[in-house]
């Protein structure tokens, strides 16, 4: 069956870094998009960055821009979110999402993974 399986949350202070993983396994990792999604409790999940199915394009919101990037290992079924230069409002659960991407837009597939906590605080 479909699985993505998060890694890599924790505390990290203002200005850290950290670097999620998501393990996917089940379904062609290398013919599906994939993305990064972040929820916090009252609020809509929120779509962070999404990367083509080979990597050769992808994005992140504006309000990650220069922070975060988006990559993947197709060899190794694996996506990363690399953040950089955290701040408190970066603090959520972050999922992984397969889905598609046409035309330089994400597609929500219907999988997704248990999530990450990321916390930024002093």
């Amino acid at each position: 069956q479909v699985q993505l399986v998060e890694s890599g949350g924790g505390l990290a202070q203002p200005g850290g870094s950290l670097r999620l993983s998501c393990a996917a396994s089940g379904f062609s990792f290398s013919g599906s998009a994939m993305s990064w999604y972040r929820q916090t409790p009252g609020k809509e999940r929120e779509l962070v960055a999404a990367i083509a199915s080979d990597g050769s394009d992808s994005f992140v919101v504006d309000s990650v821009k220069g922070r975060f990037t988006i990559s993947r290992d197709n060899a190794k079924n694996m996506a990363y979110l690399q953040m950089s230069s955290l701040k408190p409002e970066d603090t959520a659960v972050y999922l992984c999402n397969a889905g598609e991407w046409h035309n330089r837009n994400y597609y929500t597939g219907d999988y997704w993974g248990q999530g990450t906590r990321v916390t930024v605080s002093s």
